[in-house]
């Protein structure tokens, strides 16, 4: 009777063998199928919102002799970065179009994310099911907005957080490889340690910002080091004061501001937890209350215990500090320039991770009940994408490039095959917001330069205080651009050498205008020498002091 309960025996532990090979193809195998869902559920916009700014960065790169009219919006995302050449020696190296390379390294940094969301989830459960469901949360939920911080999880379009934020995830699971191999007297994982730190090299090199919020993150795991409670809340409270007397440290060093800049750090409502509505601060104080109920519940769990310290500690933090030195009516707004607030960005993904997996142990192994509650999911998020971009391709791909149905889009491109490379242009200073334009970059599409515009330009000079005065130029100058009359843009806009605008289809206007669509229109500002520009400049000179003594 012995034998076939030995055969048993061995037939398991084979059978066990078996699977844990078979584990990284499995792991492979989902992780390329939900990037594959990613990309379905919600889309790619390569030259939509921030996007844009970083593309045109990458043009830059490729055609130095791009926006040779006031560089600087362009050229401030090249300052700390090396996002931009990495991306167009991609570019020249491989010989296919750029849209092509965004495509692919949009795929990529999704599976990367992905992947290293999975190792961190297997840092935390042992059971397949529980890291399948936190993944696929996840992947579901990969544009999730990210409180009222302005971010989210991971764009619909490259940027250089698309490889910051596996990065930093990367260095998370290294760090926690690190610190376990601290306790019970075993051999401490060196190579861990350098793989935590080499991650976040890497993402400095992308994004320094974000690559300090996931270093913060690597050291708020320390609190997890001590076994008694009040020594970790000891741990914590050190970090916290560490944390608010570097910020006190650099507000008290910071430069003084001028007025005109105050009035740009005020149209960043993000930056101040004063501005939040209640919806964004209920999204910041949520996931620490999730956290606090998992490190409760994990003690005997030592990952999943350090990890949930790791993200109420960070949080905590971040909040403090946004409170106390991120206000509106501080003397200088250096802390809240650097946004403590992201540092939610890796919370999010941790707690996203713990609700997934628990999701899993609920639905358990029955895919009738997995696809009720993933379907609503991926329904909510593409819904939500397209009202985001309801003028938009869900999947824009240069194949698609004849057919756009967005007519800005459509005028940028006429413009960039019909008008000289070093053309200026003016285009209503909100004009990135207008209904149907879908935050697509103007820069990005139309390869020409433009005045600088409200949104996107001014979070550049938000972080970049000398570029204050020629973003409030713009501003001035093309704020209701399409409601003015031709008088009024003529003296507004020829002073800055602007030669075409963009106005929008109903806009009242005698100039020529060589392209218009059901949307908008482009046309020509007379030049000053011209008899129409003498005529228009003419209207706009105020009265001589006779005709003002006239009766």
């Amino acid at each position: 009777m012995a034998t076939p309960v030995l055969f048993q025996t061995a037939h398991r532990r084979e059978s066990t063998k078996e699977r844990q090979r078979e584990r990284p193809l499995y792991a492979a195998g989902l992780i390329t199928g939900l990037t594959g869902l990613a990309l379905v559920v919600h889309g790619f916009h390569p030259y939509a919102e921030d996007g844009g700014l970083y593309i045109a960065g990458v043009k830059r790169v490729l055609d130095p002799t791009l926006y040779a009219s006031g560089p600087e919006f362009v050229l401030g995302h090249l300052r700390f970065s090396l996002f931009a050449p990495s991306v167009a020696w991609l570019v020249r190296a491989s010989g296919m179009q750029l849209e092509t390379v965004l495509l692919t390294l949009h795929l990529a940094s999704i599976w990367a994310a992905l992947g290293a969301a999975w190792l961190l989830a297997g840092r935390c459960f042992n059971s397949l099911r529980e890291r399948t469901g936190a993944v696929t949360l996840l992947a579901v939920w990969l544009t999730l907005p990210i409180a009222g911080t302005s971010l989210m999880l991971m764009d619909p379009y490259v940027t250089a957080r698309s490889f910051s934020t596996p990065l930093t995830l990367f260095a998370l699971v290294g760090a926690l490889d690190f610190l376990g191999s601290t306790r019970g007297g075993s051999r401490w994982k060196w190579g861990s340690f350098a793989l935590s730190m080499a991650a976040l090299a890497g993402a400095a090199l992308a994004h320094p910002l974000m690559a300090a919020y996931g270093l913060a993150c690597v050291l708020a795991l320390a609190v997890s080091i001590p076994e008694r409670l009040g020594t970790r809340i000891g741990v914590a409270a050190g970090l916290a004061v560490a944390a608010l007397v570097t910020a006190a440290i650099l507000q008290t060093g910071a430069t003084p501001e001028h007025a005109a800049y105050r009035a740009v750090a005020m149209s960043r409502y993000y930056w101040f937890l004063s501005e939040w509505h209640w919806y964004e601060l209920a999204g910041a104080i949520a996931p620490l209350a999730i956290l606090g109920a998992v490190a409760w519940s994990a003690r005997r769990e030592t990952a999943r215990r350090e990890l949930a310290l790791m993200g109420l500690t960070a949080g905590s933090t971040a909040l403090l500090v946004a409170a106390v030195f991120a206000r509106e009516g501080s003397a200088t707004h250096l802390v809240a320039r650097l946004q403590p607030m992201r540092v939610f960005q890796l919370i999010y993904i941790v707690m996203i991770l713990f609700v997934g997996a628990a999701l899993a142990r609920y639905l358990g192994m029955r895919k009738l009940r997995w696809a009720a509650a993933l379907v609503p999911l991926c329904a909510v998020m593409f819904l939500a994408e397209r009202e985001t971009f309801p003028a938009s391709a869900h999947i824009e791909l240069t194949e698609t490039a004849g057919t756009r149905t967005n007519g800005w889009v459509q005028a940028f491109e006429w413009i960039r095959e019909n008008t000289p490379k070093d053309a200026m242009f003016a285009l209503d200073a909100d004009y990135i917001t207008r209904p149907g334009e879908d935050a697509q970059c103007f820069r990005a599409i139309a390869e020409r330069s433009a005045l600088p515009d409200y949104s996107k330009d001014g979070g550049e000079a938000a972080i970049t205080p000398a570029l204050t005065e020629e973003w409030k130029q713009g501003q001035e100058a093309q704020t209701g651009l399409s409601r003015k009359s031709d008088a009024d843009r003529f003296a507004a806009l020829a002073p800055k050498g602007v030669e075409w605008l963009v106005l929008e289809k109903s806009a009242i206007t005698a100039f020529t205008c060589d392209y218009t669509n059901a949307t908008v229109k482009v046309c020509r500002l007379p030049n000053s020498d011209s008899a129409d520009g003498v005529r228009l400049s003419l209207k706009k000179q105020p009265p001589s002091p006779q005709q003002q003594a006239l009766p």
